[in-house]
């Protein structure tokens, strides 16, 4: 299940689902712990005796964020319950706080009362054991914790002349009258002797006010508003989360002060703000690809720990049969997503990226497969032991392509100082293990994984990453006067280009082949599979886009690898079994990729002569407009018939590849205008 609105900080990742049920929530960093596991947080309506949570098919939705900032605009409206509900959420710039405001309309012809339930189902660390909920009487609030992990759940309204209200008034140091405190609680068990929690205890409008609970459990709470004909009511929810009580209390208190709604327009200033500085000149571009560049730039930062470390996703439901998620942080996503922000003039974030690639670079000059948040080690599926002997475990692209970014993050800043202290840590010890891991015969990088976690062997991708990562490093160690150790980078970047010219080039299929790998004769058995990662052959810069040959190899992309459904799209290769929804190969080679399609999308631009060649490019960034999420939101692969999102939503690398792709337009735009090529047709 897509992930269609996602939330954060850098700390606090707060993720909801297409029905606007909070479905993962990450704490204290992106991607790591997540405390609600995929379950979902409901929000359920009574009136007139009649109960709906917010999962009822007969919801009429509008999940968006607001203009240019990471604040929810989303609209609901039940014809039964005849019911507007309008939500804006978000999650504090700065404070690891939640805050939702909910502005409640009558559509009736008679003044009502409505009660709102908002379920928390709290899987602190991940698991369900050994949780505490309680109802904290002094603040009126709903406390769950689990050892240094404590969330405090409360709210408020704003009463209005002739307004009940909960029984209590707003205390003195209230901002705006705010009556702060729940008005139905109930702690309870779940997921164990058949309970399924508290959320069924509201479905009758009440709530059995039980005041504590543990173990296995969940809490609901409730508010009361009475609502004329065809009026309005407001009311506000927020978390609070910190590591002790009085952390928590403190952020509740400064909310009880401040008021909710400073919370919520501090935030959307916010990112008002920090998109003003990555943002695009809107006569470059048509609004709605702004628009979708915008919410990408905005979603990638969502995925990016303040720690540096870029998450791949964080889409708890696709899991894979061995119980393993894709929140981590790969070297390779981190290094395509950094280069995004760099071209985006994303200087602090590129910054941490590569402090966090620096403190896990083992000594050998590599990095291993997968990070988790916080920097240690992440599971991994590659063995340190194969054919009876040893191998290193990698991909050893994600070593070079973090060379390749930080070269173009010296080229986009002239950041001295910052890589003045990489230069041995990091850039020449890279560059020493690119330069001697290779075959002595052919130049060419010894055999490691693949960059799509499938296959072993020799990849023209990981070929191409990795003399492009020593075209870095000897770009560095010409750039710090170290003329001997760039001849030497240089000429191993010379000898992998001259052995992929000799083994994967193939004359015989006028193209090059995705993978070869050494037999025990000496030769090289061949994978000839068309696969859409060919294009890192020029996107890395060892080949020109324009050469003959990458040519040849993108055009048998475009041709074979171009689904052909209504939903159309570019496959990740031939006969594609990942999520596979068709077997008709020849016309769904597989499911239709973002990041595949905006490769296609940035060739197009790259080797663009004249309008014609430049809209070609266009189309296919329309292609991913049009195929989004209504919020903007970009997932890993589409159902080639139904366009419903498959795999990870959102996933962080496509969004970024939309960013990329977008720029390499413009550039393409621009150099067309100098040449005088667009005032023709």
């Amino acid at each position: 299940m897509p992930r269609d609105v996602p939330l954060g900080n850098g700390s606090l990742l707060v993720a909801f689902d297409h029905q606007y049920q909070i479905r993962d929530l990450y704490w204290p960093h992106v991607g790591q712990e997540n405390h609600a596991m995929g379950h979902p947080f409901r929000v359920g309506v009574w009136v007139d005796n009649q109960f709906r949570w917010l999962d009822d098919d007969k919801w009429q939705r509008q999940l968006r964020y607001g203009h240019d900032t990471l604040v929810t605009d989303v609209k609901l409206h039940h014809p039964d319950l005849n019911i507007t509900l309008e939500f804006n959420d978000a999650v504090d710039f700065h404070e690891d706080l939640l805050v939702r405001r909910l502005n409640v309309t009558d559509d009736s012809n008679n003044g009502r009362t409505i009660r709102l339930f908002f379920h928390q189902d709290f899987h602190i660390l991940g698991n369900e054991f050994g949780d505490t909920a309680y109802y904290e009487p002094d603040r009126r609030a709903i406390i769950h914790y689990k050892d240094d992990n404590w969330f405090l759940i409360n709210g408020g309204i704003v009463l209005e002349d002739g307004d009940a209200g909960p029984g209590w008034p707003p205390t003195a140091d209230t901002k705006d009258g705010l009556v702060v405190g729940i008005h139905q609680w109930a702690c309870g068990l779940k997921e164990i002797r058949n309970l399924e929690g508290t959320w069924r205890d509201a479905e009758d409008g009440q709530l059995s006010g039980n005041a504590v609970a543990h173990g296995s459990v969940d809490s609901t709470v409730g508010f009361e508003l009475k609502i004329p004909a065809h009026g309005a009511r407001t009311l506000y929810y927020w978390m609070a989360i910190g590591r002790d009580f009085e952390s928590v209390a403190r952020i509740n208190r400064n909310i009880r002060e401040r008021g909710p709604q400073v919370y919520l327009d501090r935030t959307a200033a916010y990112w008002n703000l920090w998109l003003k500085k990555h943002i695009l000149d809107e006569a470059d571009i048509p609004h709605e690809v702004l628009h979708e560049y915008a919410i990408s730039l905005l979603v990638v930062r969502t995925q990016i720990d303040n720690g540096g470390a870029v998450i791949a996703a964080n889409d708890s439901d696709v899991s894979s049969d061995v119980r393993d998620t894709y929140s981590y942080m790969w070297p390779r996503d981190g290094s395509l997503v950094t280069n995004a922000m760099i071209l985006s003039n994303g200087i602090d974030l590129s910054r941490k990226f590569f402090e966090f690639c620096t403190t896990a670079l083992t000594h050998e000059g590599y990095l291993l497969h997968k990070y988790n948040p916080d920097g240690t080690l992440a599971s991994s599926w590659h063995p340190w032991y194969r054919d009876g002997k040893k191998e290193i475990p990698i991909q050893e692209d994600e070593t070079a392509l973090v060379l390749w970014v930080l070269w173009k993050h010296f080229e986009q800043f002239g950041d001295v100082e910052f890589i003045k202290p990489l230069y041995r840590t990091l850039i020449r010890s890279m560059g020493d293990f690119l330069s001697a891991h290779r075959d002595a015969q052919t130049g060419l990088p010894i055999p490691s994984y693949d960059l799509w976690e499938e296959r072993h062997g020799i990849l023209s991708w990981t070929v191409a990453a990795t003399w492009a990562g020593l075209d870095a490093a000897a770009r560095f160690t010409e750039s710090f006067g170290d003329a001997e150790l760039a001849a030497r980078y240089r000429k191993a970047a010379d000898e992998i280009k001259a052995g992929a010219d000799a083994q994967l080039w193939r004359p015989e299929l006028k193209r090059f082949v995705r993978m070869i790998n050494p037999t025990a004769d000496g030769k090289y058995e061949i994978d000839p599979v068309i696969d859409s990662s060919l294009a890192g052959l020029w996107q890395f810069g060892m080949y020109a886009p324009e050469d003959p040959k990458i040519v040849q190899t993108m055009e048998a992309i475009r041709d074979r690898l171009w689904v052909k459904t209504n939903v159309g799209g570019v496959a990740r290769y031939e006969n594609d079994r990942y999520h596979q929804v068709s077997q008709d190969i020849q016309n769904i080679p597989g499911n239709p990729w973002f990041i595949c399609t905006l490769w296609l999308s940035e060739w197009y631009a790259a080797t663009a002569r004249a309008k014609g060649d430049l809209q070609k490019s266009l189309d296919l960034i329309h292609w991913v407009v049009d195929h989004a999420l209504p919020s903007g939101i970009l997932a890993e692969q589409v159902n080639p018939f139904t366009d419903e999102p498959l795999s990870v939503s959102p996933l962080t690398w496509s969004h970024a590849a939309f960013v990329t792709t977008v720029h390499a337009y413009l550039d393409a735009k621009d150099r067309l205008q100098k040449s005088g090529a667009l005032s023709g047709g």
